[in-house]
Formats: structure tokens, sequence, C-alpha cells
């Protein structure tokens, strides 16, 4: 692996507007694409008629349809169709002291080989991670190993005949399997949160693994999305736990990936909405789990899985009070691969720990992730805009 660039010998206020940093690895062929790519997902009207012109184009295998994708969307915001060909994506990050979280998200497993497969790939990713600085995370998605049908029953306490009841031993054992890998490798492991109805079975197994592999160092990290109106206080509880059984609480810390979707399930079936009422609602309580975390550092291990500054500079701040040096192995921030570079580039340049989530996998199988992607870089509220503007900016600058 080659050796990273220098950070900045003494940092001063990171401004997330410097776009020489943000596109410091972007040739100007390779901004341009960029250009074109957030041009086209700044339209409501074209991620709209592309994501259904291309779930049908590849329904019908139309020619030449997966090269298309590869070349654009995928290579975009995705590493590879393999864990090789993922190792460009790494050496470029790392060339800037990012990292890379090798996220295999391939979806659908529905048969118990499906879901060994997957397994032996997050065993794959971990094996990939060992003393390897520039992966310093794998993550894995519990729905992986698992079918939703049996983490919700399991959840709601519904008896399990003999065939699910052998079904639940499986899960808890591919799950044990892989955390122990990652106990084994020194490699420290993200489960990735769900939706409300199937998360508690998760919380209970993530937390069964913290017990088991986090005494020596934060290895286990269970996911906290912040927009349910109940996270803050879950957080708290977990960490009495891990005071009370002697172990590390390892905490990945985000906003949340299910909104639309858990408030329109729980309309349906007349339970109150898990969200919070509002964004502010949020916000605070982000920062809030933030404050937790650094008031019981080290005993809490924490990655802030964010795109949105003014969480991230509170982050910095907390820090700075607290004493933390900003290379401190307890605390990472992360974005998503292909977003937010102008967050990825400047903290790296400062010196502060940060990875990418990289996602690979067959182009048809990840096409699920992608249109999330181009959807919700139009659903959030200038998002997208943001990510145009600042590419516009650096081109611009370029020029001059």
């Amino acid at each position: 692996m080659i050796d990273p660039k220098p950070v900045a010998s003494t940092p001063q206020r990171i401004s997330f507007d410097d776009t020489e940093i943000a596109f410091s690895s972007k040739s100007n062929s390779e901004l341009r694409k960029m250009y074109g790519l957030f041009a086209s997902m700044n339209s409501n009207f074209l991620v709209k008629t592309g994501t259904a012109f291309l779930k049908a184009a590849f329904a019908i295998k139309f020619p030449f349809v997966r090269q298309i994708v590869k070349n654009t969307i995928f290579e975009h915001f995705c590493g590879g169709e393999t864990i090789e060909e993922c190792e460009k994506t790494t050496r470029e990050l790392w060339k800037f002291r990012v990292g890379t979280i090798l996220d295999y998200s391939v979806e659908g497993a529905k048969t118990d080989a499906g879901f060994e497969a997957t397994t032996q790939e997050i065993i794959r990713t971990i094996e990939k991670a060992a003393g390897n600085p520039a992966i310093p995370f794998s993550v894995f998605k519990i729905t992986g190993l698992a079918s939703t049908e049996l983490l919700q029953k399991v959840q709601n306490g519904n008896e399990l005949n003999s065939e699910e009841q052998k079904g639940f031993v499986h899960v808890k054992e591919r799950v044990e399997r892989i955390c122990h890998k990652a106990y084994e490798k020194k490699v420290r492991i993200f489960i990735d949160a769900e939706e409300t109805w199937i998360q508690d079975t998760i919380d209970r197994l993530a937390y069964e693994m913290m017990e088991m592999f986090n005494h020596e160092e934060p290895i286990v990290y269970n996911t906290f999305q912040m927009y349910r109106w109940d996270m803050l206080d879950n957080l708290k509880k977990a960490h009495e736990a891990a005071v009370e059984g002697g172990y590390f609480l390892g905490v990945k810390l985000v906003r949340g990936a299910y909104m639309e979707k858990e408030g329109r399930v729980a309309k349906a079936e007349g339970r109150q909405d898990p969200i919070q009422p509002n964004k502010p609602s949020t916000d605070r309580d982000f920062n809030d789990a933030l404050r937790f975390c650094i008031a019981n550092y080290p005993k809490i291990a924490i990655c802030a899985g964010t795109h949105n500054e003014e969480s991230t500079y509170f982050l910095i701040e907390l820090m700075k009070e607290a004493g933390i040096a900003p290379a401190d192995s307890h605390i990472f921030f992360a974005q998503l691969y292909g977003m937010s570079d102008n967050l990825s580039y400047n903290l790296s340049h400062a010196g502060y720990n940060v990875a990418k989530y990289v996602p690979y996998g067959p182009v048809a199988a990840v096409m699920p992730y992608l249109f999330r992607r181009a959807s919700e870089n139009t659903a959030i509220a200038g998002q997208s805009s943001r990510e145009f503007r600042l590419i516009k900016k650096e081109m611009r600058r370029r020029k001059l």
C-alpha cells in the first residue's frame, strides 16, 4: 500500500468550501464528468425518468445498458464489482489519507445459500482490511444474513416453529463468525441500522457481539439513526449496559436512511411515527449524541457518518475542547464515496481520521443502491445543488 500524502503540519480552521483540496484527487476530465452527472441529478425530472428507463432496460436486458451504467453513475458511486476491482479506488483515496470502508451492496438474498455467500464475502472484506490502514473498517447488514420476516417475528415475540428456531440459530452463528473474524484480525466492524420493526433484534445481536469482543478495544460498532426520536435515549442505555458489562461501546452515528418508508408503514399500521417531527429535532439530537459520546470518551468509540457541515464542525470543536488529537483512533468521520468530497478531503488534510463507504458488487445487483443515491441527492434539500456548486467553483478556479 502506498504512503499517503502528509497532512498540514499546523492545521487551522477547516474550510469546507476549499475546493482545491476537496477535488485534489480529480483530473480536469474527471471533474467535467462529475459536472455532467450532478447536473443530471439536479433535475427531478431527469432522475425520475432515468431511473424508470434503467429499471426497464435491465429488466429486458437492453444492449450496452450495463456498460453505460458502469462507466457513469456506477463508476462515480461504487468502487468496482469485486473487492479486487476496488483496489484502485482504495489506493486513490489513501493517497490523500482517506480510508475505504468496503461495503458489499448486493441486496435481496433470500436463501440459506445466499446468506452464507454474503457471510463469506463480508469475511473476505475483513481479511482484506487486516493490517491495512487504508481500510479502517468493514461493514455488514443483518438482513444480508437473515430474512426480514424472521427478524421481525423474533422482535415481535412471536412463537417460532422448529425450522424458524433453527434458522435464527444460524443467523446468530453467522453474525458471531463475522465478528469473531474481525476480533481475530483486529478489524473494526460496523453493523448497519435498518427499519424499526427489526432494529431491536439487530441491536440485541450487536450488543451480544460487543460483550464478546469489545473488552480490550472497540471492534464491533452499532449504528444509531438519530432521525428517530427515541434514539438519544437508546444511546444512553447502550452506554449504561457497556459500563456495566465492562466493554467499549462502538457507535456509528447517522441521521438515517429509511424516513419515508418508516412514516408510511407507521401510518398504515396505526402506530406512532418513530421519526422526529422535523429536521431541527434530528440535528439537535445528532449533536447531543456527539456531545454525549465525547463526554464518555474513551469508553465510547465513535464514527460520525455525516454529510452535514455544521455537525462536522461541532465534533471538531468538541474534540478540541476535550483535548482529543485529530488522529485519535477512537474518533472517525465518514461519508459516502462519490459525495461530500469537500468534507472528506479537507478533514483528512487537517489530520482527522476519515473514511469513505465504498459500495461494490455486480452492476445489476447494485442498482437498488444507485437508485437510492440518485433519489436522495435530489430529495435532500440542497444536497445535489451543493455538490454541483462546488464542482463549478473548482472548474472556475482551475481556469483562472
